[in-house]
């Protein structure tokens, strides 16, 4: 017996004396236990465990960080810890197992799937990126996964449900049902050739639904949901599809009792009794969000964190005894007193699962092997070098904008020339050059604007001077920019004539959406893209490149400045 039951039984038995001492009244009420110590075997105790937004990342990185065979041994000590104390664990996935490093994009995940079912996960949400190939591919995904993938919300063309809405399971004498929900926003940013025969419905609504549907048949006494959908503070989603907290609050109270998230990947943690995000750094203590009685969690991404939540249910309500994000072996750097920089740990180490990464090392080799695979020729140079790509329009600036641009639709291409670090020569190119080309591993995001605010937005952006990492290579735009006033004229967008009332879309990398560079700051959609892996794909289905067919068009004319091929202004 363990001693919380011991506590929880010597607890109630005190309470049941005191409740009945001083009193011949047999209709004496019987006071609640409000604690789950006082409620002893009725206190029902389990822990949620999650990740999400692994994107390919099976293998720790260049500093040892993260990784599935570390994840394992982590998460192995925990089931054993919650296990001695008379608790049971359920592992969550918020999805977007696929796209974001080579040596698993060019194995269609699977090493992560495959890490996945040697850690025992329960149950994913679909993410938008498991549908950044043919659909056979995923069907293949599912088939190796030892565990359900659950969307509710995902509907095929003959109006049945693409996955399983939810699934309910018995942790520790309790049925919590787990409904999967995905992010319309896939509609938008998926591939158009791979989803064209599915819907992707309001999730809200969906979940409505299914709690609905759950409640009548009476098969649960808890009901979550894991999602790919995003967590934004106060529900300010900007271009984003509503997420998670427009969700909980949208649904009627206590109706959903948790969000295990995805998809924005940011940590959630919040400044206690508020909407507002909490200064996060690992090894902090976190408070999930809490909305119309639903608690709200996310661990970041790439499983640099295992979420840990510790819940307690009695009197048919849960608490949630404690919570954190769990590093995984992250790092930070220091310096020290003569200005050498070292990363360290900012936890205890966690050994790899030594079993589990020899399985995996295989992968690992393999996909490493296979980045000097061929992807595509070049019939000249294309050009990359600092000194031309930050003072003038490139063919291969430009080649970048343009893949970012086409890979979601969008009219306009925006790529800061500080994100282009080198030249690939005429001839074969291979996965290789695209890392060295683009090595930051920015997101490319979406954002949409009425023809007057690309205007503002364009007057900074095409006005930064040359010579620095913000001086823009920019498709699909016409354009005078007049240097010294820091302004443009657009005559056309995408081939057509400009509208100062139409909407138009571009991309920009997540850097300079955030205002990397003193680019204006946007709230786009996270694509979720990664900008060598748009590359890569470019490349490949291109085949050929013609470096002359990616060349300065003279679509845009720099006028009040010292120099022909960008903004140079000498200040007064």
């Amino acid at each position: 017996m363990t001693n919380m039951l011991i506590k929880g039984l010597v607890a109630t038995a005190v309470l049941a004396a005191l409740t009945g001492c001083g009193s011949d009244d047999d209709n004496t009420a019987v006071v609640a236990p409000t604690t789950c110590a006082e409620a002893g075997a009725d206190c029902k105790i389990f822990t949620v465990l999650h990740t999400n937004d692994n994107h390919g990342r099976f293998w720790e990185n260049g500093d040892g960080e993260y990784g599935m065979a570390a994840r394992k041994t982590l998460i192995d000590q925990i089931r054993a810890e919650v296990s001695s104390n008379g608790g049971e664990t359920i592992l969550l996935s918020g999805g977007d197992i696929n796209t974001g490093v080579p040596e698993s994009d060019l194995q269609d995940a699977v090493p992560d799937f495959i890490g996945m079912n040697e850690i025992a996960y329960d149950a994913m949400a679909v993410g938008n990126h498991e549908f950044d190939n043919p659909l056979a591919v995923l069907d293949s995904q599912r088939s190796i996964a030892n565990f359900p993938m659950l969307a509710a919300n995902i509907y095929k063309a003959d109006g049945t449900r693409y996955f399983d809405a939810y699934k309910v399971f018995n942790i520790n004498g309790l049925r919590i049902a787990v409904i999967g929900l995905t992010t319309e926003d896939t509609a938008k940013i998926g591939n158009p050739e791979f989803i064209k025969d599915l819907t992707f419905t309001d999730p809200t609504t969906e979940a409505a639904k299914v709690i609905a549907e759950i409640k009548a048949a009476d098969t649960a006494d808890l009901i979550f949901a894991t999602t790919h959908m995003g967590h934004y503070a106060d529900a300010m989603n900007g271009s984003n599809a509503p997420g998670d907290v427009a969700m909980a609050r949208a649904l009627a109270e206590g109706d959903l009792n948790a969000i295990i998230g995805g998809h924005s990947q940011n940590p959630v943690c919040m400044e206690p009794g508020t909407n507002d995000y909490a200064d996060f750094a690992p090894g902090d203590d976190c408070t999930p969000d809490m909305q119309n009685g639903t608690y709200i969690m996310q661990a970041h991404e790439w499983g640099k964190y295992v979420g840990r939540a510790d819940f307690e249910y009695f009197n048919g309500e849960l608490h949630l005894a404690s919570y954190k994000l769990i590093p995984v072996n992250l790092k930070t750097s220091v310096t020290d007193a003569d200005g050498n920089k070292t990363k360290v740990l900012v936890a205890d180490e966690i050994a790899a699962d030594a079993d589990l990464k020899q399985l995996l090392s295989y992968y690992q080799e393999r996909g490493q092997g296979q980045l000097s695979e061929v992807i595509a020729t070049t019939d000249g140079l294309l050009d990359g070098e600092r000194a031309n790509v930050r003072n003038m329009q490139t063919n291969l600036g430009r080649l970048v904008a343009e893949a970012q641009r086409t890979k979601v639709g969008a009219d306009i291409g925006v790529m800061n020339s500080g994100g282009v670090r080198a030249s690939i020569a005429e001839g074969d190119i291979s996965y290789r050059d695209v890392l060295t080309v683009q090595p930051f591993g920015n997101m490319v995001t979406l954002s949409t604007l009425t023809g007057a605010e690309v205007t503002e937005y364009l007057n900074t952006v095409a006005s930064f001077q040359r010579g620095s990492g913000a001086y823009a290579q920019i498709t699909g735009v016409k354009m005078t920019v007049d240097c010294t006033a820091q302004t443009v004229a657009i005559s056309e967008i995408n081939g057509k004539d400009y509208s100062a009332t139409d909407s138009y879309s571009f991309t920009v990398p997540s850097f300079n959406a955030a205002g990397g560079d003193g680019y204006p700051e946007l709230a786009p959609i996270q694509t979720g893209y990664v900008d060598a892996e748009v590359l890569y794909t470019f490349f490949k289905d291109k085949g050929t490149i013609a470096a002359a067919d990616y060349a300065p068009m003279g679509d845009i004319v720099y006028e009040n400045s010292n120099s022909p091929l960008g903004c140079e202004v000498t200040a007064n």
